[in-house]
This record gives C-alpha cells, structure tokens and sequence, in this order.
C-alpha cells in the first residue's frame, strides 16, 4: 500500500519539484557552456587581428546554422528514451538513443562531405573581402571534419537527458571546454597554425567529446542488453519525428532573422542594438530552456509510465515555474536595463537606445517562460508534428506584425516580445491546456 506520503498532494508536488530542479541545474550548466566553447576560440583568434577574427565569425555563423537546425537530434532522441524507460524497457531506452547516435553520425557525414566542396561558395554568400573569405572557407573546411562529433555529441545529450540524467552531459560539456581552450591555445600560438589551428583543436575535442558518449553508451547498452547496431524502425521513427522537429526550429530561425533583417533597415543604432538585445534574450533563454528540457524528461517518462496524473502536475509545475522564472529574470533585467549600455558598446546612441529594449524584453519574459516550458512539455509528448505546424502559424502571424509596426526600435522589439512570443504561447497553450491533449499522447 502507498504510504500517507506517497498521497500527499503537498509530498507529490515537492517531490516533482525536486525532480525538475535536478534535471534542471544541470541542464543550465550544460547550456551555459556550449556558447563558452565559441567565446573562447574567439577570444584566442581575437589577438591574432581583425581579419582572422572576422573569418571566425563567418563560418562559425554557417556552422551554427548547421547545428541549431539538428538540434531536433536531441529533441528527437529524449522523449523517445524517456518513454521507453518509463515503461520500465531501459533496454529499448537504451537501444532508442544509440539508434539516435547513429543517425547523428550517418547525418554528419553526409553533410561533411556535401560541405567541403560547398564551403568556400556558402563563405562567399557573406560578400566578405577576399582576405576574410579566403581565411573563413580554410576555418569551414578544417571544421566540417568534426561535424558528425557533435552530432554525436547532440544525440548523446538526447539519451542522457531521456535517461534522466543531465549531469553527464555537463560533466563531458565542462571538461571538453577547459581542453578546447587549453589545445586551441596550443595550436594557434604554439604551433603557430592560426585560424586553422583553432578548427583543428576544436575538431579533435569534439570527436574526443563523442568518444567518451559512445563509451559510456556502450557499457549502458551492454549493462542493460540492448544491441550496438541501429534498428532501422528506431531509426526511422527517430528520423519522422525530427523531421517535424527540424521544421519548427527552422520556422524559430525564421523569425530571428526577420527580426534582424527588420532591424537593419533600422540603420546601425537600431541593428546593433537589436543584436544586444538579441545577445540578452538568447541568455536569459538558457534557464528557461534549462525548465523545458527537464518537461521533456519528465513528460516522456511519465507517459511512459502511462501516468496520466503525472504528466499533468508535472506540465503544472513547470508552468508556474516557468513564469516566477521569467518574472524574476525580467525584474532582473529592468533593473540592470540602466546600466548595461557600457557592458555592451561605446556608443552613445546604442546606450541611450538600449535601455528601452531591454524593459520590452523583461515585461515579455513571464509569457516566454510560458513558452519555453509549454514548447518542452509538447517535445516530451512526441508532439512534434503539431509543435511544427504551430511553427507555421506562428510566422504568419509574426511576419506581417512585424511588417506592418516593426518601423522603429521600440515598436520592433513590442512585436517581437509580445506578438511573436503572444503568439507561441496561444498555439502552445492551446494545444497543452485543451481536454484529451494527454490522452491523445498516450496513444502515440
């Protein structure tokens, strides 16, 4: 019989709250040191001039695109072991996220080899003078040999979190960015290979990053008994369901870059403003972000376990955490609004522009945190289908907003913060608050 405890509505929602902070603080950790990884090879690259720092920038934008578009390798790859191992089937849960990995790898490869010939007319895209192209396309061409690592490294992620636990991707994050640093510094100036030498340490780290997943994923598999080599249903269905999650990331990449096009006919003050306050909001996103991937875990696991009141208090949870967190980030925020020109640029316009976005920013991150948590609640549902759609609508609402009542900086960032981010948390919150949603995840 379950004890007076195990009943307790007070000891039930403590108890979920106990597993999303676990699963959460790790997660932010983790989130916080992918961004370090490029921080660092920029600050090293930085002392060599402005031109080897400018090719930086260039191909680590094409690199970045590549690998945000595949996050769905993750996305994919957690419900799939949640549910599994919810259901009791740590095999299966296992077996699902190595076909994950191998999917990652199968795709890396792929793209390596289409971007190598690819790389130096993709460069050329960003109209860079010939010094900047030449430099960015030997960056792209040495990187794209560590591409199908991270791949790995990304799908990896997606089994640990399924399995209900973030800590070793954190653990694995942090030691392969001290090695970044510590290798990239070797080859750029030790070695003197400058650039390439910055591509070239970061590749080895990747696959060395890789390497230690598919370690640890082999003495899972062998601990539990579930097969090395993929399963082409797992595969497929991993690959259906990223699909779905490919186009709703792609419609999120969408909206940010018509919201800097939209700023760049703003001039310089209204662009490079909108950058910071880009820069902020993709920070501030982290710790939530860090909520929506415990939802995913905990959501995937509890249908797999088939429990239907789980799913619910844990969706409420997160909810309420989601929005205190963006609460308290936006006070944050508003507070620090009047100070964080200097931080930031040694121009007098930015400064005097920027403290207005950065309220617009703070009022909207209560609904974002909304947003976030809803958008990994839904991902942990094997939701993707409609998380994609609602991607779609979401751009058609947003483009012609931003049309019509982005012309000025202040007006831009209301659309952004309120009718782009409105508009997710009515799709999202349609959809995960309407009567049946977990019924009808269930039965997927």
């Amino acid at each position: 019989m379950p004890s007076a405890s195990d009943t307790d509505p007070r000891h039930v929602r403590r108890a979920v709250d106990r597993d999303i902070v676990r699963l959460a603080l790790p997660a932010l950790g983790a989130l916080v040191v992918e961004p370090l990884f490029l921080l660092t090879d920029t600050a090293l690259v930085g002392h060599l001039g402005a031109t080897p720092l400018a090719a930086v920038g260039v191909a680590s934008a094409v690199l970045q695109t590549v690998t945000g578009l595949l996050v769905f390798l993750a996305y994919a790859t957690t419900p799939a072991v949640a549910r599994a191992l919810g259901s009791g089937d740590r095999r299966g849960a296992v077996h699902a996220g190595i076909d994950g990995m191998w999917l990652a790898l199968a795709l890396g490869v792929v793209l390596a080899l289409v971007g190598w010939p690819l790389a130096g007319p993709l460069v050329d895209l960003f109209g860079a003078t010939p010094g900047v192209s030449a430099a960015a396309t030997a960056y792209l061409t040495v990187s794209l040999i560590g591409l199908p690592g991270i791949l790995v490294v990304t799908a990896s992620t997606g089994l640990f979190r399924g399995l209900q636990d973030t800590r070793t991707p954190l653990v694995v994050a942090s030691v392969g960015f001290v090695a970044n640093g510590l290798l990239n510094a070797l080859l750029i100036y030790g070695f003197g290979w400058g650039v390439e030498g910055s591509a070239a340490g970061t590749v080895v780290v990747q696959w060395a990053m890789a390497a230690v997943y598919v370690g640890i994923a082999v003495r899972a598999a062998r601990a539990s008994g579930a097969p090395l080599r993929p399963g082409a249903s797992g595969v497929v269905r991993a690959l259906r369901s990223g699909a779905w999650l490919f186009l709703r990331t792609a419609s999120l990449r969408v909206a940010m870059l018509a919201t800097i096009a939209t700023a760049a006919g703003l001039g310089t003050i209204g662009l490079a403003t909108t950058q910071i306050g880009l820069t902020v909001f993709s920070t501030l996103a982290f710790a939530l972000d860090a909520l929506a991937i415990a939802g995913q875990a905990l959501v995937g696991h509890a249908l797999g376990a088939r429990d239907a009141g789980r799913v619910r208090l844990v969706t409420g949870r997160l909810v309420v955490l989601g929005i205190v967190g963006g609460v308290l980030l936006g006070v944050l925020t508003a507070a620090a609004s009047g100070v964080l020109g200097p931080v930031f640029s040694d121009s007098a316009d930015v400064r005097a522009a920027l403290p207005l976005v950065l309220v617009l920013i703070a009022v909207g991150l209560p609904v974002a945190g909304y947003v976030f948590v809803l958008d990994g609640v839904l991902i942990g549902a094997g939701d993707a289908r409609y998380l994609a759609l609602a991607g779609v609508v979401n751009l058609v609402v947003y483009l012609p907003l931003l049309w019509w009542l982005g012309d000025g900086l202040a007006a831009l960032w209301a659309v952004f913060s309120f009718g782009y981010i409105g508009v997710r948390a009515v799709t999202l919150g349609v959809r995960a608050h309407r009567p049946g949603w977990i019924a009808a995840a269930l039965a997927r």
